[in-house]
């Protein structure tokens, strides 16, 4: 039950931080807002993600991870509510920014939650599934949102599916979740309290690493869609259904690489694996894209999926190095060092693409996992 609530809690928290991504079609086609401004109010989830990851993080610590994700995603909820019959862009950007502070909630409190709920031996696993929240949330919203978009006060339609969503979900977060039991912090020795960002930089690198794998998982997540029905002139059911199923197999991804992190005893082994294939498939995009070749879809899905691949094991790493005392805020620190990297990229992509095309754009992201592979600190991990 604690898994699959926060499964679901996740991934309605994801389907409105990536609610943006689905308007852009129509932003591009109907209000003839450039991709830049599109890139930008997809991202003001993720601004405002960023303000708030470590103050979730410190809540988790202290209350428990039930209270603070019927919280946050109740807001979000409220949020996305607020939003849904606004016309203006720049009230609609301000309302996804307040959202994105709320739905940060869950990148710390379900992460801690299903940590603590499970032994080493199978965390990797549940940590995988719980993972699965972000490519469900976004194939959630790809599932529909791009044509409610379509209809008659599109926009509102479209919001209001997160919001109900949301709402849902903090219901269900509040009535079903149990917090794990944990050490009380007064029977707590010294070391167990002391934070683990003293002396060793095993965090701050997975924080650094994990910021640069950001931005392919971000570049595919924001512009698929766009790309292939403005690119490579797509049906909006037909897009919708590729990326869907995209993030249906990143998501099952996922859990592969947490079940294979369990088999082989390390979280960042696999994961510096998963950064070098990352690479290398945005690199094949790239090339195929540039030649126009029908292979480049395909390409396309395989990066998206290899992408969404490294999270569950950066946050599985963090919570089995930080602790009991200390995963909430590591996981903040971690989710801001993400969220900072998903709120940059796709303006910056956006406005990149722009300028010198899809292809360029995608041999550029390519270099950020290839930058990750030597930060990832796979000789100083530990499991407990």
């Amino acid at each position: 039950m604690t898994l699959a609530v926060s499964v679901a809690a996740t991934s309605c928290s994801f389907l409105f931080i990536n609610c943006g991504v689905f308007l852009i079609p129509a932003l591009e086609t109907s209000r003839h807002t450039s991709l830049t401004a599109a890139g930008l109010l997809s991202s003001m989830p993720s601004f405002g993600m960023v303000l708030t990851l470590v103050a979730w993080g410190y809540l988790a610590d202290r209350l428990g991870e039930r209270v603070t994700l019927a919280l946050g995603t109740g807001l979000a909820g409220a949020a996305a509510f607020a939003a849904a019959p606004m016309h203006s862009l720049v009230a609609i950007g301000a309302l996804l920014f307040v959202g994105g502070m709320a739905a940060a909630s869950s990148n710390v409190a379900g992460g801690r939650l299903v940590s603590g709920s499970f032994p080493p031996q199978k965390r990797g696993l549940a940590m995988g599934i719980r993972q699965t929240a972000q490519p469900l949330g976004v194939a959630v919203g790809a599932v529909a949102m791009p044509e409610l978009t379509e209809i008659e006060n599109g926009f509102f339609a479209a919001l209001l599916y997160p919001a109900i969503a949301c709402a849902v979900a903090a219901l269900a977060s509040f009535i079903f979740l149990t917090d794990p039991p944990r050490l009380p912090r007064a029977a707590a020795t010294a070391e167990q309290l002391a934070s683990p960002y003293q002396g060793a930089n095993v965090l701050r690198r997975i924080h650094f690493a994990s910021a640069l794998l950001m931005v392919p998982q971000s570049v595919t997540v924001t512009f698929m869609l766009v790309w292939l029905i403005v690119d490579h002139h797509w049906s909006v059911p037909a897009a919708s259904l590729l990326v869907t199923v995209a993030q249906l197999i990143g998501a099952a991804g996922r859990i592969v690489v947490g079940r294979w992190s369990d088999y082989v005893g390390s979280r960042l082994r696999p994961n510096r694996t998963v950064a070098v294939a990352c690479g290398v498939a945005l690199l094949v995009l790239a090339l195929t894209d540039y030649l126009t070749s029908p292979l480049a879809e395909a390409a396309m899905v395989v990066a998206t999926v290899i992408a969404v691949g490294y999270n569950g094991l950066a946050a599985t790493a963090i919570t089995e190095y930080a602790g009991p005392f200390w995963s909430g805020r590591a996981l903040g620190v971690q989710n801001t060092a993400q969220r900072v990297m998903a709120a940059l990229a796709p303006p910056a992509f956006g406005a990149l693409i722009t300028a010198v095309g899809y292809p360029v754009a995608f041999a550029v992201c390519a270099f950020f996992p290839l930058l990750a592979v030597p930060v990832v600190p796979v000789t100083s991990e530990r499991t407990e």
